[in-house]
């Protein structure tokens, strides 16, 4: 069986948590998580994949979440695994059954699962916090949030074990300003969401919080000097 309890608990690029069921979930350390959406989805994929070679069973996830929106078919997605895929949610996870701990790992070789717990160990006691990583940690937690409406500082600051003055300290001491970094956030996302041809430019101004789209034209505009209408005109060509 995978000794889950033996794994490292310092925070890496992904989690596992028991609760009613398994959940496995990626997260990314010292990238923004909004500029990526091919390689999310192929680690995504690779996992539940990599459970299902690792247990010789055609594993079926009780859910399969992807964070960043796509728009058009998702079909053969769903096939692969199993179950509908979705997108949108904010979270990069999927769900299986609490009963698959219990599964043995086939062709498993105790010796080298020793050895490389001592080498993953030994980085992990070597590794330092970096503090350049502040920005991609605050976009990705503003990121799943913009949906909802206005995010402020004090927002964010607790999913990143900070209160709100040491996180503006913290930004002041890189040169960043919260409001800065929320409206570059909303301009390169929206720039790829008008790629999504077929993604309303509606919808668009949802996902970055605004609640009117005359408001986010006119954001648009401020930041690109074109209209979003514009923009895809000119993508097209």
């Amino acid at each position: 069986m995978l000794d889950t309890a033996r794994l490292p608990t310092r925070p890496s690029c992904s989690g596992y948590r028991e609760a009613n069921r398994l959940t496995i979930s990626l997260s990314y350390s010292g990238v923004p998580r909004h500029s990526d959406r091919h390689q999310i989805e192929f680690c995504m994929f690779a996992v539940i994949r990599i459970c299902r070679l690792l247990t010789g069973r055609h594993l079926v996830p009780q859910h399969f979440t992807i964070a960043h929106h796509r728009s058009g078919n998702t079909s053969e997605m769903s096939r692969f695994v199993g179950t509908k895929v979705q997108f949108g949610t904010g979270t990069d996870e999927f769900s299986l059954e609490f009963d698959t701990r219990e599964l043995p790992l086939i062709h498993s070789d105790n010796r080298l699962n020793d050895l490389l717990l001592k080498y993953c160990e030994l980085g992990l006691a070597h590794r330092r916090d970096d503090l350049s990583q502040l920005r991609s940690k605050v976009e990705n937690a503003i990121s799943s949030r913009l949906p909802h409406g206005r995010v402020l500082v004090g927002d964010i600051a607790p999913t990143l074990g900070m209160s709100r003055g040491r996180l503006s300290e913290s930004l002041s001491e890189e040169g960043l300003n919260f409001t800065e970094i929320i409206q570059q956030l909303r301009r390169d996302l929206a720039v790829r969401y008008l790629k999504e041809r077929n993604l309303h430019v509606s919808k668009i101004a949802w996902l970055l919080g605004f609640h009117e789209v005359s408001s986010f034209t006119h954001a648009f505009k401020r930041w690109t000097g074109k209209t979003p209408s514009q923009m895809r005109a000119a993508d097209a060509y």
